[in-house]
């Protein structure tokens, strides 16, 4: 989509561009370096860093959807937002994939703070910081894949040959997921909470549609609504959980 249309047709993928160049320009502006920020620096801006997150800040597991470790970091997830953002806010529309974003930035969130937990308990290991959109960004993609996937098994689409679309994401998604076990410091669990909060919610979406062969239409139900609330709570129960659990 070109950048001249793009804010008619996806007012929220740009939204939530600006909304990271801006608290990246923000942060520069208050002397956070702009290729190694400290981890001061990254905890006072709402990283996801357990103590904090599952003691008494658990809006940082939203806030920190929309921080960026660095320059190169921003560059590479506003260019996947771009890149996926366009099409999934079309397909699902502005609200559902702006709660398709934030559900899979904060099911990332909180699959990094249990493996952080676990590695703590069992291994000694030190509480990390993590940041960044890319578990947002892996849920839109595989939210995307899992309609590739499914819409002709359950909206009943017509099969047409090929799917080339379902080859390039599986790919895209496949090699996001591989570069992260490949390079030391990616947030996996990040990814993959992410990846997999897309992928129940796309089938939450996907099954509150209808494809009618006779209109050419599809229907919608309030099914997805439900779903979204449902991840909701268990995201909320999760985060109690873990809460307690730690004892803070």
């Amino acid at each position: 989509m070109p950048i001249t249309t793009l804010f008619s047709r996806a007012p929220v993928t740009v939204l939530l561009l600006l909304s990271f160049v801006g608290l990246f320009i923000l942060q520069i502006a208050t002397g956070v370096d702009i290729n190694e920020p400290s981890l001061e620096s990254l905890i006072q801006w709402g990283a996801n860093a357990l103590p904090y997150t599952i003691g008494y800040e658990p809006w940082r597991l939203v806030s920190s959807g929309f921080l960026h470790i660095g320059l190169m970091h921003l560059l590479f997830n506003c260019f996947a937002m771009y890149y996926f953002g366009q099409v999934a806010e079309v397909t699902f529309g502005s609200v559902k994939f702006l709660l398709l974003f934030l559900l899979s930035v904060v099911g990332g969130n909180l699959l990094n703070n249990y493996v952080t937990w676990w590695q703590i308990f069992h291994n000694d290991g030190a509480p990390g910081i993590s940041a960044g959109a890319s578990g947002g960004i892996m849920g839109i993609g595989m939210a995307l894949l899992m309609v590739e996937l499914l819409k002709k098994t359950l909206l009943n689409f017509p099969a047409k040959g090929g799917n080339p679309q379902l080859k390039s994401l599986a790919i895209i998604m496949g090699i996001n997921l591989m570069y992260g076990f490949a390079v030391p410091g990616i947030d996996n669990a990040g990814h993959i909470g992410g990846a997999l909060t897309g992928a129940v919610l796309a089938v939450g979406i996907i099954l509150g549609y209808r494809y009618s062969a006779h209109s050419n239409k599809l229907s919608f139900t309030a099914l997805p609504w439900l779903i979204f609330a449902i991840i909701a709570l268990i995201f909320y129960k999760l985060w109690l959980d873990l809460h307690l659990q730690i004892g803070l």
